[in-house]
């Protein structure tokens, strides 16, 4: 299989011991690229040097509204240097949480339509994280418009799915959906066009069922790529073609 990580936080301190390794454990398991969206500003830097070290790693810049208390005004202009700098595939990882408490709505709502409206200037992708707030992000990004882009970790109804493949958008699936009594996201992922699905493993963070409570790594793809690729009752070696070049046509990849 020949797969890319559409979502990796292989910059992340728990991968600084051992980042070749991981990365050479990637490779052999066929993961040709990883796309690694950062969180803050002030995590910026380190992403820049890891995908520097590695030209199979491409980065995003973006503000993670689980981040909040992290995140100043001043950031969103700082990104748009960044951008104009750096080039990233992407913006992101950005989106709204109202899940974890204390995240002040409004705020992280003003950081997001920030991001999403740097996205649709410099053509770029927008990946997204959207917990409780699918409906929202969904409302947003048609309010902005121009947009294209992932909702990583998907985890929302048929209908939810259906809206936002009606925007072009793809949907991006990991480890959550290697678990057997995770029914209705596998059912999901058992009917999504081919043409909207990512692969993602989120690591370090969302192990496959295998590998609960673990450090997750990039190599793991395969394992997610094999659960997907029953789900859908297709070959896995058919779903990594399709889904590698759905990230190669997202993100414009040359991989």
């Amino acid at each position: 299989m020949s797969l890319i990580d559409s979502h990796c936080h292989i910059d992340a301190p728990e991968f600084d011991a051992d980042r070749a390794e991981v990365m050479a454990r990637a490779r052999a398991a066929g993961v040709r690229a990883l796309i690694a969206p950062a969180v803050c500003a002030a995590a910026w830097p380190q992403l820049q040097a890891v995908a520097k070290a590695h030209e199979d790693i491409h980065p995003a810049y973006g503000l993670h509204p689980m981040y909040l208390a992290q995140h100043r005004p001043e950031h969103l202009a700082l990104l748009r240097e960044w951008i104009e700098r750096e080039r990233p595939c992407a913006v992101g990882e950005c989106g709204l949480d109202h899940f974890v408490e204390g995240l002040d709505p409004q705020t992280q709502r003003e950081l997001l339509l920030g991001q999403l409206r740097l996205a649709r200037e410099f053509d770029l992708p927008v990946i997204l994280h959207a917990r409780r707030a699918v409906d929202e992000v969904t409302a947003l990004l048609r309010r902005i418009g121009g947009l294209r882009g992932v909702v990583h970790s998907f985890s929302g109804s048929h209908q939810q799915a259906e809206a936002l493949c009606g925007l072009g958008f793809m949907l991006g699936f990991g480890g959550p959906v290697t678990y057997a009594r995770a029914q209705r996201l596998r059912a999901l992922v058992a009917w999504l066009p081919i043409e909207h699905l990512l692969l993602e493993t989120d690591a370090p963070d969302q192990p496959d069922a295998a590998i609960r409570g673990q450090r997750n790594e990039p190599a793991r793809l395969a394992d997610i790529a094999r659960t997907v690729a029953e789900l859908r009752q297709q070959s896995p070696e058919d779903l990594a073609r399709h889904t590698a070049a759905n990230a190669r046509r997202l993100f414009a990849l040359a991989v």
